[in-house]
């Protein structure tokens, strides 16, 4: 892990995996953190970046609210750091709407797209609203959140702990933050014009993103693949590594970046 000084604060990353290889940049969704691609690392065969958004994991946590520019600039300055381009972005959940941004604002860091749980928008102004309010008056309702991200057999999912852990991790500054620029966030239009190779990973149990919006976000993008992924949810890539990597490598092989 290393912690990397940018303009405004500190952000936790690591990078792993050849030089020589082209580079992924892995981000994450709300409230969790760089370990939910722990599973997955192993069957990768590219330089790896993975970063904890700001507010997450080991990364500074300013004031909210936070915006989406500010979170596509922290990945961008991470990139820079680590002299990372053409590279190809993972985005699960909220972290697919900062690749969307990042890919329609720096096509020369970013040849390709993966989405997994992912959308242009995550449900409407007036539900983040209560949501938002919810977080400032009592914190995350965690056994929700589990719920959500493991599905209707959540308690016995055999990642459980790993997930309450990132989730306990998360400060209320980090949940407050990247909520408020998910809620007024809309990339539709912007993700519309945007012709790089592009694959969607969707779980076909996912609770939090339906399968269906994921495949709409799939044929917003020319030439995109979408990839369903059989009795995975939300976060295929911890529960479901040995599927989620062969999709991913697959990808990664036919558009020449392994």
């Amino acid at each position: 892990m290393t912690l990397v000084w940018l303009e405004d604060l500190r952000l936790n990353a690591e990078v792993s995996g050849p030089e020589s290889t082209p580079p992924l940049v892995l981000i994450h969704g709300l409230g969790l953190d760089l370990r939910v691609w722990d599973a997955l690392l192993p069957h990768l065969h590219n330089r790896c970046l993975r970063i904890d958004l700001r507010g997450h994991g080991g990364s500074d946590n300013p004031k909210p609210p936070y915006s989406m520019g500010k979170l596509t600039r922290d990945v961008e300055q991470l990139m820079t750091h680590f002299t990372l381009k053409d590279a190809v972005v993972v985005g699960a959940g909220e972290g697919g709407l900062v690749a969307q941004g990042l890919a329609a604002k720096r096509l020369d860091l970013v040849r390709g797209m993966v989405l997994t749980g992912s959308a242009t928008r995550f449900a409407n102004p007036d539900v983040w609203e209560r949501r938002l309010a919810a977080l400032k008056a009592v914190g995350a309702d965690m056994d929700a959140q589990c719920e959500q991200l493991l599905g209707p057999r959540w308690q016995t999912s055999p990642v459980l702990d790993q997930v309450r852990g990132m989730l306990a991790r998360t400060r209320p500054e980090g949940w407050q933050g990247v909520a408020a620029a998910t809620a007024t966030a809309d990339l539709y239009q912007t993700t519309a014009t945007l012709t790089l190779p592009t694959l969607v990973l969707a779980g076909a149990d996912d609770r939090k993103v339906p399968p269906d919006l994921q495949r709409e976000l799939g044929e917003l993008v020319a030439g995109a693949e979408v990839h369903l992924l059989r009795g995975s949810g939300h976060l295929a890539m911890l529960t479901h590594p040995d599927s989620f990597s062969a999709a991913l490598n697959g990808f990664l092989q036919r558009i020449g970046h392994h």
